[in-house]
């Protein structure tokens, strides 16, 4: 059992004002591993008031003093790389393989992209006679979720220390061991007092709390949109920027002249990774109705080799949902898409045979599936995909773009050139061509519900920064 109680307060841990514990628990043994105190709203006024003293000075750095923390803060990292792969595997349930050759591998991506950015951005330029200046926009509230914990973490903490920023983190309850290791990390590395502090606690205390409160310049985000939207009312009232990263059901265009032999296999990949749990996954496969049965057929095959097995075995297998509360909402997604109609074609309802214990759920995939049914619709962040026909390549881009959503878009074609036109087609933050990448030094965002403003390299600063034009 790790004691996780204190938070990170002014470059020390610290105790809570009064104890609210909270335990932590190991999705596949559903067992508790850790606990953690959540915070007061007296806790958080402590915290907003450390990075208000740190900024004033903070934010005077220079570009080399910044650059130093960060690289020395990178060669931290590397060297408790596993130790940031254990946690992950251990709060949120990832696979150790996966967690180690991609969880723990974006806090590297996102210190190493926000090194690369600052060594040249551009905080002052002329236009005419007029010298444009970016300056650090001050007390930043960031919130993560559990999904991808050290991502979402490192591609907020990073552009904002690299600005001249100062910080608070409330990181997810149900995934807060691996921000505790990287305030770890944080400390080591020597970064002033103050610049940045963390916190746990419950969403209606101190996520609202450093939404609404007056000493926070920025919010940062990144959850459900449901979440997000309370976010940005609480900060309201202050006027104060937020920047939203939020939900997607992101749809993966097949068109009539794909290798299907090679494309539906990788979108069944794709949409499990992480046993479904991305934001960005591509939950929806859009097939063309002469192609459709095939694309069902190998769907199912596919769907048949995702294996599921414990997060402390290596192999490249899935592992449990997060929580309970995560997997009684894909089993009630799952009910619902068979209420409505959809045909079942691999998995389902209940637990994979000889994972009675644990969050554990089958790989599933659902055809026949229209796009105004419950399972096209909601966002399930589970490993459940579902495969709907189109006529022609008009309607693929309107059911496409037929969603609140517009995080990310996916196209498989024989035609790099029409995958592109069709590209700028869609509504969506990102798209990516016969299974592109995504580097950490693109801009991450999406369009719609999706949310707000871009995360990740040097486009990821801008949400950090302030503009001010000087004159004479």
């Amino acid at each position: 059992m790790r004691d996780c109680r204190q938070f990170y307060l002014a470059g020390q841990w610290v105790d809570p004002l009064i104890g609210d514990d909270l335990l932590v628990e190991n999705p596949a043994l559903e067992q508790p591993i850790a606990v953690i105190s959540q915070g007061s709203r007296d806790d958080l006024n402590r915290t907003v008031t450390a990075a208000r003293s740190a900024f004033l000075t903070y934010s005077q750095t220079s570009r080399e003093e910044r650059l130093a923390l960060l690289e020395k803060l990178l060669t931290i990292y590397m060297a408790r790389y596993e130790e940031m792969a254990e946690a992950i595997s251990l709060e949120m349930g990832a696979p150790i393989s996966f967690a180690r050759s991609d969880q723990a591998d974006c806090g590297r991506g996102h210190l190493k992209s926000a090194i690369d950015a600052l060594r040249h951005y551009p905080f002052e330029q002329m236009m005419g006679r007029t010298c444009i200046v970016r300056e650090p926009i001050g007390v930043c509230g960031l919130i993560t979720p559990w999904n991808w914990p050290i991502n979402q973490i490192a591609c907020k903490v990073a552009p904002a220390l690299a600005t001249g920023c100062t910080m608070v983190l409330k990181p997810s309850e149900i995934a807060p061991l691996s921000a505790h290791l990287f305030a770890d990390m944080i400390h080591q590395a020597g970064f002033p007092a103050g610049v940045f502090n963390l916190i746990n606690g419950s969403g209606p205390v101190i996520g609202q709390g450093l939404a609404e409160h007056p000493d926070i310049d920025m919010m940062s985000f990144t959850g459900s949109t449901r979440a997000g939207i309370a976010v940005a009312k609480a900060a309201a009232d202050t006027v104060k920027r937020v920047a939203q990263e939020l939900g997607g059901k992101s749809p993966n265009l097949l068109l009539d002249d794909a290798d299907f032999v090679q494309a539906v296999p990788w979108g069944v990949t794709m949409c499990m990774e992480n046993t479904g749990q991305s934001c960005n996954a591509p939950t929806r496969m859009l097939v063309p109705e002469s192609r459709y049965q095939e694309a069902v057929t190998l769907a199912e095959k596919a769907a048949a080799t995702i294996t599921v097995g414990q997060p402390h075995e290596e192999g490249p297998h899935i592992g449990p949902l997060a929580s309970r509360e995560q997997f009684d909402k894909v089993q009630q997604l799952i009910q619902t898409a068979l209420d409505e109609g959809a045909r079942l074609v691999a998995g389902g309802l209940g637990k994979p045979q000889g994972f009675e214990t644990g969050y554990f759920v089958r790989p599933t995939v659902f055809a026949d599936v229209t796009n105004q049914m419950t399972i096209a619709r909601e966002e399930v962040f589970g490993p459940v995909l579902v495969l709907i026909p189109y006529r022609d390549e008009a309607e693929a881009i309107q059911i496409a773009n037929d969603t609140p959503y517009g995080l990310a878009a996916y196209i498989q074609t024989g035609d790099v050139e029409r995958g592109r036109r069709i590209a700028r087609q869609l509504h969506a933050g990102m798209v990516r061509i016969n299974g592109a990448s995504h580097g950490y030094n693109a801009p991450f965002g999406g369009y719609k519900q999706s949310g707000n403003g871009r995360e990740w390299g040097e486009l990821g600063f801008e949400d950090y920064l302030e503009i001010k034009a000087i004159s004479g």
